[in-house]
């Protein structure tokens, strides 16, 4: 078979030759060029092979080899880059993108505490678009803002690593339950005028309704199965809470003990409730730090029972609502299915360490100062 005449192997400079290399191992090289590099290096290596050999070594095309070939002798090793691509020229310069980004994170609007894409474009002098772009490119949303809370809790250590202790490493015939109240549920007769879901059109329903009282929930959610004891009642009160424990006691196997992770709420420490406790040594409370309800595990639930029963249901009565309340319990009982722990403590203290840090670097950031307030705003 004729092939025609032989290619001409290319003969490389050390540095071209190190380069080359470099481009044909760096992880952080375009495929492409890594490719390219790979076929001059093949050719330079191996004379004797013709094109058809090279690009069956590297499994590519022939007519790839013989470009790059042609190109790098040629033009050496600007032959290998990538050509200018045609096209209009950018309109969106390095400059204008620092620009929109400086105005971003260092100043504010003077009509507003917070920058829009148009205010942004009035004040950059650039499109809407373009200002739309630049803050998706570098996931700007400044229209969004978040809010915190610290726990200054002087326990707030212990307290961390003794409840995810207990969520991670529950003790040996021992009962974790995680307790508190979901207070005021409203019963809440909703107008029954709906247009249902459609294709393109979410479900609409009439603003109206009639209240009808409201009840209390005592939850104790298994932190181990994922199971809820559940009581409804009219008040909340260290009474109340007392009467819940002994609803406990008498569901929870009585060779167990039993220990419960709840918040600091007052009627938690009643000397009602206290006096119990004493008479029932099995029990044993673990309270969350202060502002630390994300600790426990049966809000979770509580946010279930919620989107699930109680934002869309209709009660005509608050015991109509009582007894849904019941019902889903009953059904989450059928199925348990337990909200699974993942973070340690120490990844939590760590998580807590940096945010702080950051708390700490941002206070000392002088304070944004308005654009309409300055020459610098490039508004008219």
């Amino acid at each position: 078979m004729h092939r025609g005449p032989h290619p001409v192997p290319p003969v490389l400079t050390d540095t071209e030759r190190a380069t080359l290399t470099t481009w044909a191992r760096r992880r952080s090289t375009a495929q492409g060029l890594a490719t390219r590099a790979r076929i001059v290096l093949h050719a330079a290596d191996h004379p004797d092979h013709s094109n058809t050999d090279i690009a069956r070594a590297l499994e590519i095309s022939r007519e790839t080899v013989r470009t790059w070939r042609r190109r790098f002798l040629e033009r050496r090793l600007d032959g290998l880059l990538e050509s200018p691509r045609s096209g209009a020229p950018r309109t969106v310069l390095d400059e204008h993108v620092e620009r929109v980004l400086q105005l971003t994170l260092e100043t504010l609007p003077e009509n507003a505490t917070h920058w829009s894409t148009r205010g942004m474009a009035a004040a950059s002098g650039m499109s809407q678009t373009a200002v739309s772009r630049i803050w998706r490119a570098f996931a700007l949303r400044p229209h969004l803002s978040e809010s915190f809370k610290l726990s200054t809790d002087p326990l707030f250590i212990e307290k961390v690593r003794d409840i995810v202790g207990l969520y991670l490493n529950p003790p040996d015939r021992a009962l974790v339950l995680c307790v508190d109240e979901k207070p005021q549920i409203q019963a809440l007769e909703r107008d029954g005028r709906t247009f249902p879901t459609l294709p393109g059109q979410v479900e609409r329903r009439a603003h109206d309704y009639l209240r009808h009282g409201t009840t209390t929930l005592f939850a104790a959610l298994d932190a181990r199965v994922g199971s809820v004891i559940g009581r409804c009642v009219e008040r909340h009160r260290g009474e109340e809470f007392k009467a819940f424990l002994q609803v406990i006691d008498s569901s929870a196997p009585g060779d167990l003990d039993v220990h419960v992770i709840l918040d600091n709420y007052a009627t938690h420490k009643t000397r009602a409730v206290q006096d119990w406790l004493v008479e029932h040594e099995r029990f044993h409370l673990h309270f969350t730090p202060t502002s630390g309800s994300w600790l426990k595990l049966v809000e979770s639930w509580f946010s279930v029972l919620t989107a699930r029963q109680l934002r869309r249901g209709s009660f005509t009565s608050t015991n109509a609502l009582e007894a849904a309340i019941e019902r889903y319990i009953a059904l989450t009982n059928a199925e348990p299915k337990p909200f699974v722990w993942t973070r340690t403590a120490d990844e939590i203290l760590a998580s807590v360490a940096r945010f702080c840090e950051r708390q700490v670097r941002a206070a000392s950031v002088p304070a944004l100062q308005g654009v309409g307030a300055g020459s610098d705003s490039g508004a008219s």
